[in-house]
């Protein structure tokens, strides 16, 4: 009897192996636990306009589909995203009497709502009648109960956790023989989407600055490169300095970007808006030392001296920060408030979390 069904617009697939994956972990973790969970989700980014309204519209119909074929067997649904994945549980809900939580990852609050009052009121609708609310980060809690008026009591903050049996310490010099990353380098590490919002002209920026004090740094940017104009713009500003000290990756396994984790000094992410982080997290879980922008969830993941925090759009801040992490050793108590972090996310505590979520807000018992 499914008892969980999770709808998402994100998946990854054989073609886009880390599209979503943070979505596929959690579904992952459920089931490892014995979960009855069943996924309807998109499984590739869609390139134009019309490619993502057909992709949209072909989920759309089969997640109806399935909430009708199964309407007597579903407990509840999970929405990744308030906006567009929450219409699906809300429909759920109205049609069927299906409840409904949603997790809001920062997207669908920071850039989607915001697109149009259409959305924002489909939004506020959507939070208005789930059962129960999770945000990624701090500052998403505040912004839903504060701009859309959703009761304390009814939203929860939780992150999608960090795999501790895969992003573990391992020893840097092994690693960086495996990634053929030289041993005698300093390295920094950008984990993420290649695209103008993560702060990476910034960054770039800031890269050359240090490059006059520290000539052996190396910067890996690790990511999808779905944006191609700002792509070209980012390799032509590298181009344009003659400097070799910057490489490109494409996405990776988690397998293997834990091993990247570890290889580097520095894991660096200069974002403008960042609904939590989970690259930082997982950096720290890794070994790596952490400078991220004091933005959405960051600043409350990394309290307490477990990284970095600058300034978002500055590239002097983020040389600085930068400067500091790789200048100081990280001291017994930033390694116990590390320590700490990692604690709070591991999927262990998430998945507890969850359950109880589900048990307390879903139809029926999932005993």
């Amino acid at each position: 009897m499914t008892k969980v069904v999770i709808f998402s617009n994100m998946y990854p697939s054989t073609e886009h192996p880390t599209y979503g994956i943070f979505v596929k972990n959690q579904v992952e973790l459920l089931k490892n636990n014995g979960m009855d969970v069943e996924v309807i989700a998109i499984h590739e980014p869609g390139k134009g306009p019309i490619e993502k309204i057909a992709k949209y519209l072909s989920w759309g119909t089969q997640s109806l589909a399935y909430l009708i074929r199964r309407k007597k067997s579903i407990r509840i649904t999970h929405a990744h995203y308030a906006f567009p994945t929450g219409i699906i549980s809300f429909l759920g809900k109205k049609l069927f009497n299906i409840p409904y939580i949603v997790t809001v990852h920062g997207g669908d609050l920071d850039k989607m709502a915001k697109k149009s009052k259409r959305i924002a009121g489909f939004t506020k609708r959507i939070l208005e009648e789930a059962a129960y609310i999770i945000t990624v980060g701090e500052k998403l809690k505040s912004d839903v109960i504060q701009d859309y008026g959703i009761s304390p009591q009814k939203v929860e903050v939780m992150s999608m956790g960090v795999d501790t049996s895969v992003f573990k310490p391992m020893g840097q010099e092994e690693v960086r023989l495996l990634l053929n990353v030289p041993l005698n380098e300093q390295v920094l590490i950008y984990v993420g989407n290649v695209i103008e919002a993560k702060g990476l002209l910034e960054l770039v920026d800031a890269y050359y600055r240090l490059k006059k004090s520290y000539d052996d740094l190396l910067l890996y940017i690790v990511g999808s490169q779905k944006d191609q104009r700002f792509v070209d713009v980012l390799k032509e500003k590298i181009t344009n300095e003659g400097d070799e000290g910057i490489s490109f990756r494409e996405p990776v396994s988690q397998t293997e970007l834990a091993k990247w984790m570890s290889a580097a000094d520095v894991l660096v992410l200069p974002s403008y808006h960042e609904g939590f982080g989970l690259v930082a997290l997982e950096a720290l879980s890794s070994g790596a030392k952490v400078v991220a922008t004091n933005v959405g969830g960051l600043p409350y993941l990394l309290k307490d001296g477990a990284g970095v925090l600058v300034e978002p759009r500055d590239v002097e801040s983020l040389a600085n920060g930068l400067e500091n992490a790789l200048a100081n050793e990280v001291t017994r108590t930033q390694q116990e408030a590390i320590q700490q972090v990692v604690q709070q996310h591991s999927y262990e505590l998430i998945v507890k979390r969850l359950d109880d979520i589900y048990e307390r807000n879903g139809k029926g018992t999932f005993k």
